[in-house]
């Protein structure tokens, strides 16, 4: 497989913010070390990018009380480790490109709720925004990087 040649999955991803200005990760159900990430997925056939992150957050987190603070303009992408490539999505995809929004979250912690229909993450927290890449999967380290400037520019 020459995986140069496959294309990029489209997808949304989002950053919840607390009242304290803590960020919510998850750690995800099938990599269950010490790895949590910010709820993302991908673009259903003609679902445009806000829908698509309503979408995943709701299926992910159960969460509905969101206000957005920002859509970012640019696209972030990352690529599957070797390894990965031809297990993650059925082999169709090298990496993500993803339209990212950060959102404020205004309901109570109760609405929180991992046990969803297909649940993908099985527990989570809120952390500082500084702890994001440390928390994250090698492979997508320099995405949160580069989402950390945004959130920082956002939370002042």
């Amino acid at each position: 497989m020459i995986i140069k040649k496959l294309p990029m999955r489209s997808g949304v991803g989002v950053v919840i913010l607390n009242s304290e200005d803590k960020v919510f990760v998850g750690k995800r159900k099938d990599n269950p070390i010490n790895k949590w990430q910010m709820p993302q997925g991908g673009l259903d056939f003609d679902e445009d990018h806000l829908s698509a992150m309503k979408r995943e957050l709701l299926e992910e987190t159960s969460i509905k009380n969101i206000e957005i603070l920002k859509e970012i303009e640019k696209f972030y992408e990352y690529e599957l480790p070797k390894e990965l490539v031809g297990i993650i999505w059925k082999g169709k995809y090298r990496g993500q490109k993803q339209k990212w929004f950060i959102v404020r979250f205004t309901g109570s912690e109760s609405e929180i709720n991992l046990k969803t229909k297909n649940p993908e993450f099985i527990e989570w927290k809120w952390i500082t925004p500084d702890e994001l890449p440390n928390v994250i999967v090698k492979f997508k380290k320099k995405m949160y990087l580069e989402l950390l400037k945004d959130i920082k520019e956002v939370i002042g």
